[in-house]
């Protein structure tokens, strides 16, 4: 689901981007609460790696995803705090740990192409597409295959 507006050059879509372990990643706007530094984060005891653990975010109670243990990274040693993007999914709320929260893009929709056969398959499982821009592969992030993942490991 992404926020796509009618222009006079078709439909273009809104993405907020995040750096995860120096890969560029765009979530749909539409499907982004808020971003914010995890802060007072409490591990869940059992979980996997990939759940880094849970926080009181105004009032609300967030599950909080390491997106680099999901896509098999190391943890992160540049010194820099973490950030998160929060997100929901069938009124649960879950925060996405990343690196670094970039800009608001808009692309044209026609210009996102299918998953390239190359793309690391870790990525792949998550992603719903690329955008070429000058220099760089943004993958669109699949904010549902995601969470779909995260409600599986915290059930298992």
């Amino acid at each position: 689901m992404t926020s796509k507006t009618e222009t006079s050059e078709g439909l273009v879509a809104e993405y907020v981007t995040a750096m995860i372990g120096g890969q560029l990643f765009g979530l749909p706007i539409s499907r982004v609460q808020d971003v914010f530094m995890p802060d007072r984060l409490t591990r869940v005891p059992l979980s996997t790696a990939e759940i880094a653990g849970v926080l009181n975010l105004r009032g609300r109670i967030v599950t909080v995803i390491d997106m680099r243990a999901r896509l098999g990274l190391p943890k992160a040693n540049d010194g820099k705090p973490p950030m998160a993007v929060g997100v929901d999914l069938r009124g649960e709320s879950y925060g996405l740990l990343i690196d670094q929260i970039g800009e608001v893009l808009r692309l044209a929709e026609d210009s996102r192409e299918e998953n390239p056969v190359n793309l690391d398959p870790r990525m792949a499982k998550l992603a719903g597409g690329v955008h070429r821009l000058d220099g760089h592969l943004m993958v669109v992030l699949d904010v549902d295959r995601v969470l779909e993942l995260a409600s599986d490991l915290m059930a298992a």
